[in-house]
């Protein structure tokens, strides 16, 4: 199981996502270019010092990073407010890629258009969305649960 954020928009979310990550020996992709200059210190309030432990893989581009999961043979999995499929009817695969987008405007629909999967998160009527970090914990502990890979 994999994270990536899609050309993220804030740092915090950026490093509560990689201390997320980082907790359950996920790697985490972050596709550039991000909405803030990304270093340590833009990222160390919310990711403490275990954003620094994060398995983290920086892809330049778009393009770049569906070369690395078209190489690797990995199922995006797009975590959308657009799902087409609710969180608890689907089912993830160990080496699934949770794809989570920009925090002020999601994923562009080419994107969409590549990922194998498009899940969201029931939520109440009345609310768009959750935070992505929230999501991504969300929707990461829930694959980890189907796949039973859970840290030991």
């Amino acid at each position: 199981m994999e994270i990536a954020l899609f050309q993220p928009d804030i740092a915090g979310n950026v490093g509560t996502t990689l201390r997320t990550a980082a907790c359950f020996g996920v790697p985490a992709h972050i596709i550039e270019p991000c909405g803030f200059p990304f270093s340590d210190g833009a990222l160390k309030r919310a990711g403490m010092d275990y954003a620094a432990r994060a398995n983290v893989r920086r892809h330049a581009d778009w393009d770049g990073f569906r070369q690395w999961s078209a190489d690797a043979g990995r199922r995006l999995v797009l975590l959308t407010t657009a799902g087409a499929t609710p969180l608890p009817d689907f089912a993830f695969e160990p080496d699934d890629v949770l794809l989570l987008g920009a925090e002020s405007s999601g994923v562009p629909p080419y994107v969409h258009d590549a990922a194998a999967a498009r899940v969201a998160i029931p939520m109440r009527d009345g609310f768009r969305s959750l935070n992505v970090a929230v999501t991504a914990g969300i929707a990461l502990a829930e694959a980890l649960r189907q796949t039973k890979g859970f840290p030991a």
